[in-house]
């Protein structure tokens, strides 16, 4: 019986990730990098993010991430779990404004919640900067006022 990396070896060339990814984009044109509006740099959705050690690699980065603020732009649910797709207009303390994707699994509760305009904070990856963002459910909502203030006076110097 084949082991992975023997497996992986073989499958090497078979497959294209960016043909895999034009697959994706075909089946749920909905989640592609246009519709969400994004550029090449975001890696996409992935299918089962338990299943992927990128997206697992990615949400752990995430969780340790900087502190930012996002807008609710859109959601798209992905699965029945209910998973959700959520597009957010980021803006950093330091002045980036950027379109945020976070992968998130929701409760029912938190989901009927959701509404466009809404400020949440999230957390990037500012190394990366690929699109990717997580919501910071964590943070002290004290903090999060801090980083508000700190973003508003930004904008007024």
């Amino acid at each position: 019986m084949f082991g992975w990396k023997k497996l992986r070896k073989k499958l090497d060339g078979l497959f294209d990730l960016n043909d895999l990814n034009e697959v994706v984009e075909g089946l749920r044109p909905d989640l592609s990098r246009g519709s969400l509006g994004v550029g090449p740099a975001f890696p996409g959705v992935a299918a089962n993010p338990a299943m992927s050690s990128d997206a697992q690699k990615r949400s752990a980065e995430l969780r340790t991430g900087e502190l930012a603020l996002g807008v609710l732009v859109d959601w798209r649910e992905v699965n029945s779990n209910p998973r959700v797709v959520l597009m957010l207009d980021v803006e950093t303390v330091d002045g980036i404004s950027f379109r945020g994707i976070a992968d998130e699994a929701l409760t029912i509760t938190e989901l009927t919640r959701l509404a466009p305009g809404q400020t949440v904070p999230v957390r990037y990856r500012p190394a990366v900067m690929d699109h990717c963002v997580a919501l910071a459910r964590d943070v002290d909502p004290a903090r999060v006022r801090q980083l508000a203030d700190e973003i508003a006076s930004r904008r007024r110097a």
